[in-house]
């Protein structure tokens, strides 16, 4: 498979979802369906490090691209992600310059970053060498920070230019409710997002973001934003449920 991370470098668009139901199941489905990656949240969804092992085999038995959303930047967290063979991690709530460069020295191996083990999926069950393992970790590991607090907004100079950041990606609804709105489209949450995605790309930092309404996305490419990760398999479920329901509803009334 062609690097994840290599397309988010080359600020190419790409379109991945989430992914809510800990079943490999799901997984497997949808990596039948062209998603740039497929986005396992563990963040807001009941994932265990058996459910994440078990997605993220049945992303790699068909050639998916597949990163975590973790639950947050500890290291045992990072490095089981990692392990498990995921080809990157979200860090949700990176507020500082500070703790992003401690988040992604843990990401690589080297002094003071991520343990080495030969034995995991990432590094082969031990059929690389340690060379081609660090090798890979180098230039397979994405590391995508989420912005969406406040403290976040007055550091995003300094994230920006944090080395190895692959990808800034704009939590709207944590900021939408961290500026105490409640409504992500409001004019004050759409002027934040825009001064994100704005200092991004004055630092020549990709950026990714979810939005509920699609008919933003050509705005949004205008912009230079690369990377979306839009619905999830719980949105599909419904949405394809309410439209057999409706096509019922036609059928039935017109006879």
């Amino acid at each position: 498979m062609d690097s994840f991370k290599a397309a988010l470098a080359n600020k190419e668009p790409l379109l991945g979802t989430f992914i809510k139901t800990p079943h490999p199941h799901i997984t497997e489905v949808l990596a039948q369906s062209g998603f740039a990656t497929l986005c396992l949240d563990a963040e807001h969804a009941p994932f265990d490090r058996k459910d994440l092992d078990a997605c993220i085999l049945a992303a790699k038995a068909n050639r998916q691209h597949a990163i975590i959303r973790i639950p947050n930047d500890h290291h045992d967290t990072i490095l089981n992600a990692l392990d498990l063979g995921a080809d990157g991690v979200v860090i949700p709530h990176v507020k500082t310059a500070q703790q992003l460069s401690r988040v992604i020295e843990q990401c690589y191996y080297g002094p003071g970053g991520r343990g080495y083990a030969g034995s995991t999926r990432m590094a082969g069950y031990t059929t690389r060498g340690i060379e081609k393992n660090l090798e890979h970790n180098k230039h397979h590991t994405s590391v995508i920070a989420q912005i969406e607090d406040l403290e976040a907004l007055d550091n995003l100079d300094a994230i920006c230019q944090v080395s190895g950041l692959d990808c800034l990606f704009i939590g709207r609804m944590d900021l939408t409710v961290a500026l105490g709105e409640t409504d992500p489209n409001s004019e004050n949450v759409k002027k934040i997002v825009n001064q994100i995605v704005a200092t991004a790309n004055r630092h020549g930092v990709t950026t990714g973001m979810f939005i509920a309404n699609l008919d933003e996305l050509e705005s949004w490419l205008n912009e230079k934003v690369s990377l979306f990760l839009l619905g999830s398999d719980h949105s599909f479920m419904l949405s394809g449920a309410r439209q057999l329901q409706q096509r019922f509803k036609q059928a039935t009334s017109a006879t």
